[in-house]
């Protein structure tokens, strides 16, 4: 059950409620009796955020599948397409 604490209330006891979040218990702050902010773990939190970040590239790129069908998207195959201008193929040791 998550542990639902006023911000007055949070100001004084944060330590306590940093050290509940850790253990693993939800806790919710709340201004005027509405929630406003909940404490995780950073762990928690990054975990949380790199899988949304990884859904919504999943998300994005599942638009353009039909597109890329039956096309190499490998690095080495993309790298091999491009052009590059002399000045770059200078610049890169690419000279032949």
């Amino acid at each position: 059950m998550a542990m639902h604490v006023n911000i007055g209330e949070a100001k004084t006891r944060l330590s306590q409620l940093v050290a509940a979040a850790l253990r693993g218990e939800d806790v919710v702050i709340a201004r005027d009796g509405k929630p406003q902010a909940k404490l995780v773990p950073v762990s928690s939190a990054e975990e949380e955020e790199r899988q949304r970040v990884i859904a919504k590239r999943k998300k994005f790129l599942g638009k353009f599948a039909k597109e890329f069908e039956g096309i190499d998207t490998g690095p080495e195959a993309i790298r091999a397409l491009r052009e590059y201008s002399p000045e770059r193929r200078k610049l890169y040791g690419m000279d032949d």
